[in-house]
């Protein structure tokens, strides 16, 4: 899980978003292990693409809004082999239930090599619910990103 943020990364800024996203992880079974990046595309390219190798799912969480620093989806687009579209319709459908603010998100969802990343908000709720509208997508995105591409039930074929 990498926290994407210039304070954070600075080590003037807490990690709540990493923090929460962590235990929710924690919860669903994941070994989750954090880092944090400044909000500069090469690192977090390269942060990213590092994790990759080790990882089945790497959270990104920070940079996906409409400031000037918020660069994380462009870093990602720059690298992942493909983007899976709606998982980010679905954290934005999901985010709209509470506020109309949420189809500014730029959250994204793709692929790198077997690895699943998906780019979430900064703010503590905005993470958390955005996590928890894919929920139900992660089990199979992560079985079939990882070749397990099956779609007939087992013991029919």
């Amino acid at each position: 899980m990498l926290t994407v943020s210039d304070g954070v990364a600075a080590g003037t800024r807490d990690d709540e978003s990493g923090r929460v996203l962590a235990q929710r992880l924690a919860a669903l079974g994941f070994e989750v292990q954090r880092a944090g990046v400044p909000d500069d595309p090469e690192q977090i390219r390269a942060l990213v693409g590092e994790a990759a190798g080790r990882h089945a799912l790497v959270l990104t969480t920070g940079g996906t809004g409409l400031g000037p620093r918020d660069r994380t989806p462009q870093a990602l687009e720059g690298i992942l082999d493909y983007l899976v579209p709606g998982l980010g319709e679905a954290m934005r459908a999901a985010g709209r239930r509470q506020t109309p603010l949420a189809d500014l998100s730029r959250s994204v969802g793709g692929v790198l090599r077997d690895t699943l990343v998906i780019a979430v908000p900064g703010s503590p709720r905005g993470a958390l619910e955005s996590l928890a509208a894919i929920e139900p997508l992660l089990d199979h995105a992560l079985e079939t990103v990882s070749g397990h591409t099956r779609h007939s039930p087992p013991g029919t074929d």
